[in-house]
C-alpha cells in the first residue's frame, strides 16, 4: 500500500519499537526502502542495527508499529511466512555445514526454499531442477570451481560466500545483509564488494555493515541509527557531510 502516492516502498516501517524491559533497542524507526535499493544501515554499536533486522525477518516481533513489504503487513508473520514472499537474509556468523560440500550446502537451501526438503538424500542428477538452481547460485558467488570441496576447508571469505549462497538459493526480492565482511580479508572484503552490486541487479538490498569503504562504494543511500532511534538518512555523499553522523558514529571523520 502507498500511502505517500508517488513511488510506493517495497519495505515500509512505520513507527517500529522493540523493547527488552526499560531499554529501547529500536525506536519508533520509519523507513522506505524502495524496489531495487541498495540501502545500508550504519551506526555505533547498540545503535540497534541487527535488532532491526531481526524485526524485518521475523525473528522478533515489534513492541509497537508495522512492517510492510509489497503493501502486505508482515509485522508479526513467523520467519518462514516471510521468506516465502521473498525475503533471504545472511548472518554476522556462518551457518554452513563443514563436513558438506559447498554443493551440498547451497542444495540443501535450495530444496528447503522448493518445498522439497524431504528430497535431501535423493540423488543431485534425480532432482535436475534443484541441480540447475544450485550452479546456477554458485556461479553467481563464483564457487563454481569449488563445488566439490568440503566447506570446512575453505576461507573464511569462502565461507561466508556459501552463506551468501545460501541466502540467495531462494531467488529473493529483498536480501538482508548482516555484517557481510565481518572477519575477512582486505582483499575478501573488496572481492565481496565488488560482488554485491552484481548480486543487486533485480533485486533489493540492505546491508548493516561496519566497514565505511564497503558501506560508501555499495550503498545507495544510508540510515544512521543511534540509540535505537533514526538520526540521519540520505546518499552517501550527505551522510559524509552530515556533522551530526560525524560525531555520533564516526568521531568526526568519515
Amino acid at each position: 500500500m502507498d500511502v505517500s502516492g508517488a513511488s510506493p516502498c517495497q519495505l515500509e516501517l512505520r513507527g517500529v519499537t522493540r523493547t527488552f524491559g526499560r531499554l529501547v533497542a529500536v525506536d519508533h524507526v520509519d523507513l522506505c526502502v524502495h524496489a531495487g535499493e541498495r540501502k545500508a544501515i550504519i551506526g555505533p554499536n547498540g545503535a540497534g542495527k541487527t535488532t532491526l533486522f531481526n524485526l524485518i525477518s521475523g525473528l522478533l516481533a515489534p513492541t509497537a508499529g508495522q512492517i510492510l513489504f509489497d503493501g502486505q503487513d508482515i509485522t508479526r508473520l513467523p520467519v518462514h511466512a516471510i521468506a516465502r514472499r521473498g525475503v533471504a537474509r545472511s548472518f554476522q556468523i556462518t551457518s554452513v555445514f563443514p563436513h558438506l560440500t559447498v554443493f551440498d550446502n547451497v542444495r540443501a537451501a535450495v530444496l528447503a526454499h522448493s518445498g522439497q526438503a524431504w528430497s535431501l538424500l535423493r540423488r543431485a542428477d534425480r532432482l535436475p531442477a534443484v541441480t540447475a538452481r544450485t550452479l546456477a547460485v554458485l556461479d553467481e558467488l563464483g564457487l563454481a570451481d569449488r563445488r566439490d570441496w568440503p566447506a570446512g576447508v575453505l576461507s573464511h571469505g569462502d565461507r561466508r560466500l556459501v552463506d551468501l549462497a545460501m541466502a540467495l538459493a531462494s531467488d529473493p526480492r529483498l536480501l538482508l545483509l548482516d555484517e557481510p565482511t565481518a572477519g575477512m580479508s582486505p582483499q575478501e572484503t573488496r572481492r565481496l564488494a565488488e560482488l554485491i552490486p552484481r548480486l543487486a541487479a533485480g533485486r533489493t538490498v540492505i546491508l548493516v555493515e561496519h566497514d565505511m569503504d564497503v558501506v560508501m562504494s555499495v550503498a545507495t543511500s544510508i540510515l544512521v541509527l543511534a540509540r535505537g532511534a533514526k538520526l540521519a538518512e540520505g546518499t552517501p555523499d550527505e551522510i559524509q557531510r552530515d556533522p551530526r553522523v560525524q560525531e555520533a558514529y564516526l568521531g568526526g571523520v568519515i
